[in-house]
C-alpha cells in the first residue's frame, strides 16, 4: 500500500490528519501527523487521486508533494521510524547538566545522577541545594543545558 506526503500550513499538522481522518473515504487507510515532521502529514491511500479530491475539501492542507511530476509516494521502511516512540531519555547521560522545566523544581539547574530508561526517569541532584537530595523525574521534564560527551 502506498504512502504520500501531504504538505500543510506549519502547526496545522494535526489538524489537517484530523480531518483527512474524518472522511470517510474506503479508500484512505491510515493518516500519521509525527511530531518530528513539521508542515507534512503521511497518508497511506490506494492511489493519489482519491487523496487529492480529499484536500480540496481540507483548509491548510497545501497539496500532495510532488517529485518527479509524480505524487511522492513513500515506502514503509521510510517512515517506519516515525511509528516506534523514542525514550525521553534518549541523550541524557550521567553527569549530565540539566534544566528542569515541568514539576515542583522547575528552573533549577541539576546533575544527572542515575537514569532508569524502563520507567523513562532520571534521577538527579539539585545545585542550589544546601543538602545534596536526589529527586527523580520523568525524562520529558528535564532539559539538557551542559553534556559531559560534547
Amino acid at each position: 500500500m502506498p504512502i504520500y506526503s501531504v504538505k500543510t500550513t506549519a502547526s496545522q499538522e494535526r489538524t489537517v490528519a484530523d480531518m483527512i481522518a474524518n472522511r470517510e473515504a474506503d479508500e484512505i487507510h491510515a493518516v500519521l501527523a509525527p511530531d518530528s515532521l513539521t508542515s507534512y502529514v503521511m497518508v497511506e491511500a490506494d492511489n493519489d487521486g482519491i487523496i487529492t479530491r480529499v484536500l480540496e475539501e481540507i483548509p491548510h492542507a497545501r497539496g500532495l508533494v510532488k517529485s518527479g511530476g509524480e505524487a511522492g509516494r513513500s515506502s514503509m521502511a521510510e517512515v517506519e521510524h516515525f511509528l516506534s516512540p523514542t525514550p525521553d531519555v534518549e541523550g541524557i547521560a550521567e553527569g549530565d547538566i540539566v534544566e528542569l522545566i515541568a514539576g515542583p523544581f522547575k528552573g533549577e539547574k541539576a546533575r544527572v545522577q542515575r537514569i532508569d530508561e524502563t520507567k523513562d526517569q532520571v534521577t538527579v541532584e539539585l545545585y542550589e541545594a544546601t543538602v545534596p537530595i536526589p529527586v527523580t523525574v520523568r525524562g520529558d521534564q528535564i532539559r539538557v543545558l551542559d553534556s559531559d560527551e560534547r
